[in-house]
């Protein structure tokens, strides 16, 4: 069969124009490309595509007699077989459904409990504060950051809270904290390995964790007065647990917004919405560990 010719504005629209032209599938499709195309610049220079396609040959396919005969049952049986998987397909999809649904409303209706537990903090014991300090020391060693000073207390919530003091900190604090908030991370990960019960390891350096709840508490006031006046839902940038529970705490008194937590981490974020005049409480994130 001759090729015929098809102009479009991009390659994949001349290709399906000439699919439609042909009448085949893009398996039966042999063409050229002549001219890619191109969307030039603010409009002008623009190229089209153009294509030369024609239909491929048909294979030649030989079928020996006596087969004929068993091709309508093979037909029929496959569209059984088809006809049950498709079923079996319907069925295994509702299920599914079900069960996402069930985890969904289990989740939501998780007890309190264990929220508390995990914030019952276990006494922090000695080996497990030279274990950490040993650690931190460690990965400063290997950052080359050796002039630093280790300081480790445990505060009034029973958590253990290690500064750093030295030169260059901006390094370890990293773009809005994120390679202070993964070494504490790491940090907490030895504490927990060193002995039984929940232990939580903070880990901070020129203040920085103080200021940056600051930051995050008046970017929540400021969201909300948005929201108040825009009379439309605002979603923050994705935050780390720690600091969705400022935000959640910093709106907490607020009556006229709601707050609560969309995604999957890390890209969690916050949401902050009008409060139902019903309702007029927070949706608070009790999840957000």
């Amino acid at each position: 069969m001759d090729y015929i010719t098809v102009t479009a504005k991009n390659l994949d629209d001349a290709i399906t124009e000439a699919l439609v032209q042909l009448e085949v599938t893009s398996d039966r499709l042999d063409y050229e490309v002549i001219e890619k195309g191109s969307d030039g610049f603010l409009g002008f220079g623009r190229k089209q595509a153009v294509i030369k396609a024609r239909r491929k040959e048909e294979p030649v396919v030989e079928v020996k007699a006596e087969k004929k005969e068993e091709k309508p049952v093979k037909v029929e049986k496959a569209a059984k077989v088809e006809k049950t998987e498709h079923a079996e397909k319907k069925e295994s999809v509702k299920t599914e459904t079900k069960n996402e649904f069930k985890k969904e409303q289990d989740f939501k209706k998780a007890p309190k409990k264990e929220v508390r537990e995990e914030t019952e903090l276990a006494k922090v014991e000695p080996a497990t504060i030279e274990a950490c300090e040993k650690f931190v020391e460690d990965v400063l060693n290997a950052m080359n950051m050796e002039e630093v000073k280790v300081t480790s207390t445990v505060d009034e919530e029973g958590a253990l809270s290690i500064t750093m003091e030295g030169k260059n900190m901006g390094i370890l604090i990293g773009k809005r904290g994120q390679t202070l908030d993964s070494l504490q991370y790491l940090t907490n990960r030895v504490a927990n390995k060193m002995q039984d019960g929940y232990v939580r390891v903070k880990l901070d350096t020129e203040d920085y964790r103080r200021r940056r709840k600051e930051t995050l508490e008046n970017l929540a006031k400021n969201i909300a007065s948005k929201v108040k006046r825009t009379r439309r839902t605002v979603a923050l940038e994705p935050m780390n647990p720690y600091e969705r529970r400022i935000i959640h705490s910093a709106l907490q008194s607020d009556p006229a917004v709601s707050t609560h937590s969309e995604g999957e981490e890390p890209y969690r974020k916050v949401v902050v919405t009008l409060a139902r005049r019903s309702g007029g409480s927070h949706n608070y994130e009790k999840y957000d560990k």
